[in-house]
């Protein structure tokens, strides 16, 4: 079961090409799959794209899996590639820039991050995959 609108209650084996893919806003891809207290969110970001610094109460673990970002961190720029790892803190300030190809990350919150829900719900994508 992958679902935006319940969680994850039984174990669930599957692949990226069966999560559904969402665009919350232009070059941005987003496929999530939600458990009980955790998330899983994988995005795909098109070059050059700028994610504006912010914050939020939800622990959140990043992985790099393709392409180079220039994450600004607490106001410091740090250039991350694949196979890095980044963890931010609850109400850790951050954003990010892709730089000159197509990113890809995975990024894990918990708790689940309620307003992705939200905002997949009135984007029009109901029970779309997470």
């Amino acid at each position: 079961m992958i679902s935006q609108t319940t969680t994850q209650k039984q174990a669930l084996v599957t692949d990226w090409d069966k999560v559904k893919v969402e665009h919350p806003a232009p070059g941005i891809r987003r496929q999530m799959v939600v458990g009980q207290n955790v998330m899983m969110v994988r995005f795909t970001f098109e070059p050059f794209l700028v994610t504006p610094e912010h914050t939020h109460p939800h622990e959140q673990m990043t992985i790099v899996l393709k392409g180079k970002v220039k994450f600004m961190i607490e106001g410091e720029a740090k250039i991350v590639s694949p196979g890095d790892v980044l963890h931010f803190p609850p109400h850790n300030r951050h954003g990010a820039t892709m730089l000159d190809e197509e990113v890809v990350l995975i990024d894990i919150f918990s708790p689940i991050r309620e307003d992705f829900l939200i905002d997949n719900a009135a984007n029009g994508n109901g029970n779309a995959g997470k």
